[in-house]
């Protein structure tokens, strides 16, 4: 019987040209179901990360069907999501200047709150320039470095005060508070290194808030998160909301860091088997660089995955020890270790890989093919680009 149900869902897979991004339904409600309890448990409001994603049907399952507050990562996402009924949008990357008419609009269009990010005195006086120019006011947070030293200024009242104070005294501008993001937590597979990054965090963020509050000005927002330090922080006390969403789908890389299991991974990639070479002792697939990414970043703790996990295409067992070993634009080579993998691969077969990093996988595509139980069941549609 088990082996009928496999053979019926092989031939459904068969349909599908390849490579194709295929999403596990359960998986992913479940992992949206862990993710609010533990907030809850924490005591604070999540704000879904909704960059890898890009899918209002995914949106729906984050947020519990409550159109409650997002974060995205591009303004076309943000344009998405607010015509799709959202309303309070985190832009979570410093805003450039010729994107403020964009935000604008889509604030005139659909009376979404878009909250953009400055962490330059330029960056702000550049918006409290513009801003009496348009018509829609422009909702800023502050960007606070908690150690990744990507972005952000240090929790110190000479960089915050200043920026707060040319962002509150100017008209069209509402200053909202200040925001972190401990990027840094994806470094470590150790948990106690990953809980002081998450106390560091939550630390850097609320004596930014109390900066601003000292010196008279408004932070109603105090906004941390990534997914480790929130499946991590000991508390997030003078924290308002969190922001993560790789726990969505999960990846490669982060069970690389011990902070999901395997069977968590909500997304891959199906491909087929389109050549042999004997010589070489590898099965060549059609998903490569642009179907999967050049990440690496499991790798450090898991030195096998190379560019993914190969999987069976029904149960996304992995198939023995079956990496991707090599990526070209469109070619993907598996090299295999006996001959006999020949006939297990056949040219036509098909295999799953298990993404490095969801966020940049899923990006190269226009759609998700939905899986329950093994089978194959609809379709939901996806953004990409800026």
């Amino acid at each position: 019987m088990q082996t009928d149900i496999k053979k019926t869902a092989v031939e459904a897979f068969r349909s599908l040209e390849t490579p194709a991004l295929l999403l596990d339904i359960d998986r992913l409600r479940n992992n949206a179901s862990v993710m609010r309890k533990r907030c809850a448990e924490l005591g604070v409001p999540l704000r879904p990360h909704l960059k890898t994603s890009k899918s209002l049907n995914v949106a729906e399952i984050a947020t519990g069907g409550t159109f409650g507050p997002i974060t995205v990562s591009t303004i076309k996402e943000a344009e998405y999501f607010a015509r799709g009924g959202y309303r309070d949008i985190m832009y979570a990357v410093a805003i450039a200047e010729p994107k403020l008419a964009h935000i604008e609009r889509i604030q005139c269009e659909t009376e979404a709150r878009i909250l953009i990010v400055v962490d330059t005195i330029e960056a702000a006086t550049m918006v409290a320039g513009r801003a009496p120019s348009f018509g829609q006011k422009f909702h800023c947070l502050i960007e606070v470095d908690c150690g990744e030293h990507r972005s952000g200024v240090p929790p110190q009242a000479d960089q915050l005060v200043p920026i707060a104070r040319i962002l509150s005294d100017a008209p069209g501008v509402a200053l909202q508070g200040v925001m972190t993001h401990a990027g840094h937590s994806y470094s470590s597979a150790d948990r106690h290194v990953v809980e002081e990054i998450a106390e560091a965090e939550r630390r850097a963020a609320v004596d930014a808030a109390d900066i601003l509050h000292r010196a008279g000005l408004d932070c109603a927002i105090v906004s941390v998160g990534s997914t480790p330090t929130v499946l991590l922080a000991r508390h997030l006390e003078g924290v308002t909301e969190v922001r993560c969403g790789i726990y969505l789908f999960w990846d490669l890389a982060q069970l690389s860091r011990n902070v999901c299991r395997q069977d968590d991974i909500a997304v891959s990639v199906l491909a087929s088997v389109i050549s042999h070479n004997r010589a070489n002792m590898s099965v060549i697939i059609d998903a490569g660089a642009l179907a999967l990414s050049k990440d690496l970043g499991a790798n450090a703790n898991l030195p096998d995955v190379n560019y993914g996990y190969v999987c069976d295409p029904v149960s996304l067992e992995r198939l023995g020890a079956l990496s991707l070993d090599v990526v070209h634009q469109e070619h993907g080579t598996i090299a295999v270790p006996s001959t006999d993998w020949f006939d297990r691969l056949p040219i036509g077969g098909l295999v799953r890989v298990l993404p490095n990093h969801a966020c940049l996988t899923c990006a190269a595509y226009d759609e998700y093919r939905l899986v329950v139980n093994g089978e194959l069941a609809g379709t939901w549609p996806k953004i990409s680009g800026w």
